[in-house]
């Protein structure tokens, strides 16, 4: 009986659209996709289509996940950093980049703790996970999990297809100049 009872609740919830609701979490608001911030002007979803490849456009606007494993990233070891695919805004490094076994690109902090915004997302069965996407652009990137190494704790886990990669050896040409301060910090490390 607690089994059937169990399954006609959540079959209710999934039919009835609640499995897939999403939240913000801690009161954190996504910014409306309409709106300019500083120099990011979000694209329209034709100019999206057109700059994006198609897995692209599903993970970051249609909050797909890319294969694990079978993408950019995952066992990228160069250093760098990890931009939004759609904005360009600098989210994590490759100083904090670590093997989790996933098949993503897993981080255990970002590169500035107001890039991202976090969302309750119930949208796998009745488990909640936080869902993290891009403060600009809104991007999907991936979720945030407990389950990661000190110091923080936490597993960034991302999909490749949300992020473009910028060498070390490129981001001050390209304007990413102001992260080369990440990599100091490691090479004194070394010493």
């Amino acid at each position: 009986m607690k089994s059937l009872m169990t399954l006609l609740l959540f079959q209710s919830l999934l039919f009835s659209g609640a499995a897939s609701k999403k939240e913000p979490v801690n009161g954190a608001q996504v910014p409306k996709k309409t709106l300019s911030k500083g120099k990011f002007k979000m694209p329209s979803k034709e100019e999206l289509k057109k700059k994006l490849s198609k897995l692209q456009y599903d993970v970051t606007q249609r909050d797909k996940t890319e294969p694990p494993f079978k993408n950019e990233y995952w066992d990228n070891k160069e250093e760098g950093i990890y931009v939004d695919i759609v904005s360009g805004e600098a989210l994590f490094s490759s100083t904090h980049k670590y093997k989790s076994g996933t098949g993503w690109p897993s981080f255990y902090q970002t590169i500035d703790k107001d890039v991202l915004v976090n969302k309750e997302d119930r949208s796998l069965f009745l488990r909640p996970r936080i869902e993290v996407r891009s403060k600009l652009a809104d991007s999907h990137l991936g979720h945030v999990f407990d389950d990661g190494p000190q110091p923080t704790g936490k597993r960034f886990c991302i999909n490749s297809a949300a992020l473009k990669f910028i060498p070390k050896s490129k981001m001050k040409e390209l304007g990413y100049e102001k992260y080369l301060f990440l990599f100091d910090k490691k090479e004194e490390a070394k010493k």
